[in-house]
Formats: structure tokens, C-alpha cells, sequence
């Protein structure tokens, strides 16, 4: 079943399904949504995120993006999931780590898989029919009051994830830093593609970011803005006709041969083997 909110103004719109898998197509007007999935059931869903299949055991969780390219497995399990768009909670929510740019949503590149305790699993349940019974009360402050609630989903799964997902030894500073690095190269990858120019953005030494990100993971910051432009070269090869000459243009390589060495340095592929490789997975 799928619960709806739309606001009169702004086109704000707030959803909640219980079967995800099938009810996302009543979605499809909307468009740039962000979507918290969680999986209630005793059986395993596949979300395949970019062509990637992100396995949700009971009580998994994780989050989706307008950015990406979100499709599912037959025969899932149903799925709940919590879709809203920017207007709906994040206009008022600027740059934070529970706003549309949190450490769950913008602020990493993969899609995180949180596990929910059997005591956080129940107080996900407990607040799952508070939005189901906030979704039947129609009033001047319905609106108000989901709002509310998304909020204090957020900040839960948020606390979780970064539990979950972070180091211990990094402060909530450092932590911050990261995802706000993740979110300018978001937003800026097709045009800096050095860190030295993102750690202008974020008044740090490139230095400071590359001894951060050696106690975050194993990558570097020039891997991360590397990995982003590859990512999205991978979603044009699979989901649309262009040819590697013209993804290159769109992330605005001068010359393709540039943008078919970085390919091969990331994938260990060409954009063709890749593509090729991946039709025979479809096929």
C-alpha cells in the first residue's frame, strides 16, 4: 500500500510504501527523490543500485538518490521505503550531516547497508505506524508533523550508520569534512578534478584531506573524485545509447583518450569491455 503526502506549495511530496519493489511506479511523477529502504521481512531483497546489487537481509537498510539508478530483483521481498523529494524536508535543511546532504544520503558514494538491532528493529516498527496513522490524519498540520517525523527517522538511521560505517577514531568534525568532500564532488566532478580544488572548497591543505581519508578507508581523495567520474560514465553506458566519444564530451574531457585511460585505471576495463560485459550479465 502506498501513503502519500503533496504539498500545495512548492510541489513538496512525501511517500510511504510497504511494497516498494511494486509501488515505485506510482512514483513516477515525481521526480528527484530520496528514499530510505528497509527490508521487515524474513526473506533477502536485491536493490540493484548503478548495476550493483545491494543484498538486504531483515532488518537492512539503506538509501537511494535521485543521482542513481535504482531498480529491483523479481520476486523481492517487500520493501518498505520512505521517498521524498527536496522540497518536501530538505529546503529548510541546508548543509548538515541529518539534511539531504547527510552521511546516509549525499555524503558517500555507494549506498550504505546499516543492520538494525532486534531492540532498534522494534522501535523502527513502533514509529512505522506512527507515519501510517499520521498519513490517515488530515489537517493544516499534517504536513508539519511528517516533516517531524522523516526528521527523527533520519537522525536515528544517521546515529546508526555512522556507528556502523565510521571509524571510531574519527571526531564528528572529521566525519563532517568527509561528507562534505563527498558532497562538492557531487556536485562539481565534471569540472575539478583535483583535490587541490577541493580542499579549497573546504579551506583544508590537501595534505589534511589525504591523511583524513588514510584513517576513513582505504581510498584516496584522487580515487573518490576519480571513482565519481567513472561512476557516472558507467550509468551512461548502461542506461543510455551515447557512445564513449560522447560520454567523454558530457564529463568534459577534451580528449576521449583521457577519459578511456581513467576508465581503464579505475574498472580495469575499457568502456566497451564494460559494457559488453554487462549486456551478457542482462542478457
Amino acid at each position: 500500500m502506498v501513503y502519500t503526502y503533496k504539498g500545495n506549495d512548492l510541489g513538496s511530496f512525501f511517500g510511504m510504501s510497504d511494497n516498494y519493489p511494486i509501488d515505485s511506479n506510482e512514483y513516477a511523477s515525481y521526480k528527484n527523490l530520496i528514499s530510505i529502504i528497509w527490508n521487515r521481512s524474513d526473506k533477502d531483497a536485491t536493490v540493484i543500485v548503478d548495476g550493483v546489487d545491494n543484498v538486504l537481509k531483515k532488518n537492512f537498510m539503506t538509501t537511494t538518490t535521485y543521482f542513481q539508478k535504482v531498480t529491483y530483483k523479481k520476486g523481492n521481498s517487500a520493501l518498505v521505503a520512505f521517498s521524498f523529494n527536496r522540497e518536501f524536508y530538505c529546503i529548510n535543511d541546508h548543509d548538515h550531516e541529518v539534511s539531504c546532504n547527510g552521511i546516509i544520503f549525499m555524503g558517500r558514494q555507494e549506498s550504505p547497508i546499516i543492520k538494525l538491532s532486534e531492540t532498534e528493529a522494534e522501535k523502527f516498527e513502533i514509529l512505522y505506524h506512527v507515519f501510517k496513522e499520521e498519513f490517515f490524519t488530515r489537517d493544516n498540520i499534517q504536513g508539519e508533523m511528517l516533516q517531524m517525523l522523516l526528521k527523527r527517522l533520519i537522525i536515528k538511521v544517521t546515529r546508526i550508520a555512522k556507528e556502523q560505517l565510521m571509524p571510531s577514531e574519527l571526531k564528528d568534525s572529521q566525519i563532517d569534512i568527509i561528507r562534505k568532500f563527498n558532497v562538492f564532488v557531487d556536485m562539481h566532478y565534471k569540472e575539478k578534478r583535483q583535490v587541490s580544488d577541493y580542499a579549497e572548497l573546504l579551506f583544508k591543505s590537501p595534505k589534511t584531506l589525504s591523511n583524513l581519508f588514510a584513517k576513513y578507508n582505504d581510498k584516496t581523495p584522487l580515487q573518490v573524485i576519480h571513482e565519481r567520474i567513472v561512476l557516472e560514465a558507467k550509468r551512461l553506458l548502461l542506461y543510455s545509447d551515447k557512445s564513449a566519444k560522447e560520454i567523454a564530451h558530457d564529463l568534459n574531457f577534451d580528449d576521449p583518450a583521457a577519459f578511456h585511460k581513467l576508465f581503464k585505471k579505475v574498472l580495469h576495463l575499457t568502456p566497451q569491455e564494460f559494457k559488453q560485459t554487462k549486456s551478457r550479465e542482462i542478457a
